[in-house]
């Protein structure tokens, strides 16, 4: 028996909350998911009344919601499931065209885990929902990492390297220009993910690293995602870092399940683009 399959025994059948007020984008994501998880078990709800019926009948494993429900909005779904006993660290994914622009002026709440644009499609939205059901690692993926502390570094490379990414680590942001140079030139192996503290020790911070990938490399976000590790929940520094074209954030101190899922989702996309 192979481990893949054994993993699906030892592991229960995740169920999924999808709520969303379209009867078709309902069916449409239900379609999806079965497709691409067809061990998970998917309650369709109209509103926030069937959610909380749904989530009278047990605990889910994750829930995606529309911003704009008939009977409320996705931001009460998150605040009912963080209500309810043993629910307050499950996944709540916003799926919605105003998203990124809610998620910019940090008006997404505590209580929404991640947001998911629409725009991208649903096979995109599958492999966003995959990465927190059952994250599996891409390939060959590289991570270019950007962090002056040794500590710190040690850890979060042993995270990335446990799903099978390779990890090239540097301490500083003037180096990791140098390597990005000689790869830009193709002297040098190139990667597929940029990961970088904000604030580092030298003249360079996270926020030069990110505007000379963007305005000096001129890669854009599929073609070099950038995930920033920020300490700051200043609302308006992260909400300027996203519109300065960061994929996403990764709030510190670390959540190993939340930096592993946006690194492999930023990872697949990137993929999928090219």
């Amino acid at each position: 028996m192979s481990t893949h399959e054994l993993r699906h025994i030892v592991e229960p059948a995740p169920r999924i909350l999808v709520v969303d007020g379209s009867r078709l984008v309902r069916r449409l994501v239900g379609d999806v998911l079965k497709n691409e998880l067809p061990e998970a078990e998917l309650e369709a709800c109209a509103g926030l009344d069937e959610a909380r019926a749904a989530l009278d009948r047990g605990p889910v494993a994750l829930a995606t919601t529309a911003l704009s429900l008939p009977d409320g909005d996705g931001l009460a779904l998150a605040r009912l499931l963080r209500e309810q006993a043993g629910q307050t660290y499950v996944p709540v994914i916003v799926v919605s065209g105003e998203a990124q622009s809610r998620l910019e002026d940090r008006r997404l709440g505590e209580d929404v885990t991640d947001h998911f644009d629409k725009s991208l499609g649903h096979a995109a939205l599958a492999a966003f929902i995959r990465g927190y059901v059952r994250p599996e690692p891409v390939p060959g993926a590289r991570v270019l990492y950007v962090e002056d502390s040794r500590v710190v570094a040690l850890a979060t490379s042993r995270m990335l390297r446990a799903q099978g990414m390779e990890v090239i680590h540097v301490p500083s942001v003037e180096e990791a220009l140098e390597r990005l140079k000689r790869m830009h030139a193709g002297e040098e192996r190139g990667v597929d993910l940029v990961l970088t503290d904000l604030y580092l020790k030298g003249e360079l911070d996270g926020r030069d690293l990110l505007a000379f990938i963007r305005r000096e490399l001129h890669y854009g976000k599929r073609r070099m995602p950038v995930l920033v590790m920020t300490g700051d929940e200043n609302p308006d520094k992260q909400g300027a870092l996203l519109r300065e074209g960061a994929n996403d954030l990764v709030v510190k101190p670390v959540e190993e399940r939340l930096l592993v899922t946006k690194a492999l989702f930023q990872l697949r996309i990137a993929r999928m683009q090219k």
